[in-house]
């Protein structure tokens, strides 16, 4: 089945096209061409997915006082996140309720006021308009607030969602709270953050982000320190490496899973023999560790949700990584690396040798990730068959992407 047989134009919006289009898909098996390169798909996708889904979208970290607040972009639509007070965060659809210009133009900044920069019409932290010049005398301010954004927070990492029509989260929290807990990242820091645009379908991006089929050909600073999960399985007769492992996190109080979801999935899992963390060298990236006291190896704890993110949290740092798809062929990867909210650069740790690895990786994948969109844009693209084993969590992604279009094709 040749993909480019079965795409529809950017002015068909029919679901009877789409559902068309879907019914083509083959389990186990890549997506036919148009899933990938249509505008009109991707425009669907913002309904059917993105907006129906939990979005991770950052850390309390960046948020740390009253009025600073960060944004996403997913698609056309601008969210903002603000600490509204010491111990609460909102988000906001970044739109003026005047004539909808954006109201915070930048990733992340601090404001006392939220004041659109077109007409100033001001608005407060818990999104109540409080100033509009020369409005008539029967205007109704309290009309005209922000349209809030569902925002949850766990274990100090932030989520929203842009509908009513999304899974319960406590599910999430149950899973991931007790796991995530003891890195403590409500007392972390960003050290450094970066924007990375990758020229590629979102899915590409997060199909190459769900496997290490490719690790071993393409990543050899991530393999100085990771262990390829396709050499052998972790639990499959569990080795005595992985006897060891277990019993070092229990003994360091922690816990490793899995624990899944529909759509999320955690585990921690051993990182190589020898090494302290997820760095060129294995050494640790700093000083001051998340996890305060206890000995050995306690690998990392990777946590993914869809559609969109994967992190990993070790005893000395953080890394988070997010992808905010901005139109069919275009995605922002967001990475994020986070130390103790006291560890000093240039004492605790040094930001080269933080981010190295991941920077390596990360341009790695971008190059990977846009070699695969220019492929399957070809005439000589056809659905091709995933590994069943090395590419599992691929298939998870599909099949999980397939069930949730399809759920609202057929409401």
């Amino acid at each position: 089945m040749a993909g480019c047989s079965h795409g529809i134009t950017p002015t068909d919006h029919s679901f009877t096209a789409l559902a068309d289009l879907y019914g083509k898909c083959q389990r186990g098996h890549t997506l036919p061409q148009a899933l990938y390169t249509s505008q009109a798909v991707f425009d669907f996708e913002m309904k059917a997915v993105f907006a129906r889904a939990w979005l991770q979208a950052g850390h309390l970290a960046e948020v740390p006082r009253v009025g600073d607040y960060i944004t996403a972009q997913v698609g056309k639509t601008s969210v903002v996140i603000i600490r509204e007070a010491e111990s609460s965060v909102r988000a906001y659809f970044n739109t003026c309720r005047h004539r909808g210009a954006l109201i915070c133009t930048s990733d992340k900044g601090s404001a006392r006021r939220l004041v659109c920069p077109y007409h100033q019409w001001t608005y407060d932290l818990k999104g109540n308009l409080i100033f509009a010049r020369n409005m008539p005398a029967d205007f109704d301010p309290g009309r005209h607030s922000l349209i809030p954004v569902h925002c949850e927070v766990v274990a100090g990492v932030i989520f929203i969602a842009l509908s009513d029509d999304v899974p319960d989260f406590s599910e999430l929290r149950r899973a991931l709270g007790p796991m995530l807990a003891p890195h403590d990242l409500e007392n972390a820091k960003v050290a450094h953050a970066a924007v990375l645009p990758e020229y590629a379908n979102w899915k590409l991006v997060m199909e190459n982000g769900r496997e290490c089929y490719h690790c071993s050909a393409r990543h050899p600073e991530l393999l100085s320190s990771f262990r390829d999960p396709t050499e052998d399985d972790y639990f499959e007769g569990l080795p005595q490496w992985m006897v060891d492992f277990e019993a070092t996190c229990r003994a360091n109080g922690l816990i490793n899973g899995p624990a899944e979801g529909a759509w999320f999935d955690i585990l921690r899992f051993p990182i190589k023999d020898g090494v302290d963390s997820l760095t060129l060298d294995g050494r640790l990236a700093c000083a001051k560790p998340l996890i305060p006291g206890g000995e050995g190896n306690i690998g990392t704890l990777r946590w993914a949700t869809e559609p969109s993110a994967f992190s990993h949290a070790l005893r000395d740092h953080a890394f988070t990584f997010e992808a905010w798809p901005i139109d069919a062929g275009t995605t922002h990867v967001r990475a994020k690396w986070l130390v103790h909210k006291d560890a000093l650069e240039g004492r605790d740790y040094e930001l080269a040798h933080l981010t190295a690895l991941w920077n390596a990786t990360n341009d790695q994948d971008k190059w990977l990730a846009e070699n695969n969109f220019l492929g399957v844009q070809g005439a000589g693209y056809v659905p091709g068959p995933y590994s069943q084993n090395d590419e599992k969590k691929v298939i998870d992604f599909v099949d999980w992407y397939l069930d949730t279009v399809r759920s609202y094709l057929h409401r």
